[in-house]
């Protein structure tokens, strides 16, 4: 089954669906996954990864230069780490993202190469801003996500990405069912970039423990907030909160940001909690589509069912609205 759209006819992919680059979770195998379910997975890279990372999971994800894959890369840290982005070249990946900072200095780079890029947009301004710089796809990313976002909700965030830019959009935040896909498709997206609907799946990089946290957790459950970059040091601009499943953590510290930037002792307990797996104080980062999380399914199967229950969702509600009305063509 295929659903034709900008982002499937650029990609050569059968859906229109990217699973989202969440570093620390999105690896090789998940993207491998998420491909093989007729999207296109893409491989996650942090801030502190280190550099070969790129090419031992780009292994997985093409299954041995058999399937496409994409690479998610951040510009702020690739301003500071310029080898990440020579890594990501030599993977030869489909497309790179960069996001949260300007693309504008990577995009020729990567053009040269032969790839597509995106960039996530939190606002009309990164959109214009990030289609200025000439990027192939831009990623309206609404505060709904989970992992670093900004404000504005997905849904009035793809309309004014819509409006704003002439290149193809595709929404990202809240996107877990074939009813958020069918939703945003029509209204005029591109594809749907998906990351918290597949923190469940068996294929991600977290632990089990991480996983059934994930599927315990309601829609209520997160939290938009600095603590855990604050606690471990990490230097993403302060426009770019996280959202995450909130815990003792939060409830302790958010608010209190300069508090924690001055306690050794809650730092050093975060990064025990991460050695040890422990997500009453570690952090788990999901979108408020975590509520809609309810099984551990396989990632190509979670992705499958996005299509195809897009596909019927579509053509039923078209039917409904249009009544004995001759369809558009």
């Amino acid at each position: 089954m295929r659903l034709c759209t900008a982002l499937t006819e650029r990609l050569g992919v059968a859906l229109p669906i990217l699973g989202a680059p969440m570093a620390g979770v999105a690896h090789g195998t998940l993207a491998r996954a998420v491909t093989e379910g007729g999207g296109l997975g893409m491989i996650g890279v942090g801030s502190a990864d280190r550099a070969e990372l790129i090419a031992q999971e780009a292994t997985v994800a093409s299954a041995g230069g058999r399937l496409p894959f994409g690479i998610g890369l951040m510009a702020w840290a690739l301003d500071e780490r310029p080898e990440l982005l020579d890594e990501a070249v030599a993977a030869r990946p489909s497309l790179v993202s960069v996001s949260f900072g300007s693309p504008g200095p990577y995009v020729e780079v990567l053009h040269a190469a032969g790839i597509l890029v995106a960039s996530q947009v939190q606002d009309r301004a990164g959109a214009v801003a990030a289609a200025e710089a000439g990027v192939d796809i831009v990623v309206a990313q609404g505060t709904d996500a989970g992992g670093h976002t900004g404000t504005v909700g997905t849904l009035p965030l793809l309309q004014i990405v819509l409006d704003a830019v002439d290149v193809p959009v595709v929404a990202a935040g809240g996107i877990a069912t074939a009813r958020g896909l069918a939703g945003v498709l029509a209204a005029g997206a591109a594809g749907a970039w998906v990351g918290t609907c597949l923190l469940a799946c068996p294929e991600t990089a977290s632990s089990a423990r991480a996983r059934a946290k994930v599927l315990a957790s309601g829609e209520t459950d997160t939290i938009l907030t600095r603590v855990f970059d604050i606690a471990q040091g990490i230097g993403w601009p302060e426009q770019f909160a996280g959202r995450a499943l909130r815990n003792r953590f939060t409830d302790t510290w958010h608010g209190r940001e300069a508090a924690l930037a001055a306690d050794a002792g809650a730092r050093r307990q975060l990064a025990e909690a991460r050695d040890a797996g422990d997500f009453d104080t570690a952090y788990i980062y999901a979108g408020h589509g975590v509520g809609l999380v309810r099984q551990s399914l396989p990632a190509a199967k979670v992705v499958r069912d996005l299509g195809e229950g897009a596909v019927s969702l579509l053509a039923e509600r078209l039917d409904a609205l249009l009544g004995d009305e001759p369809r558009p063509r």
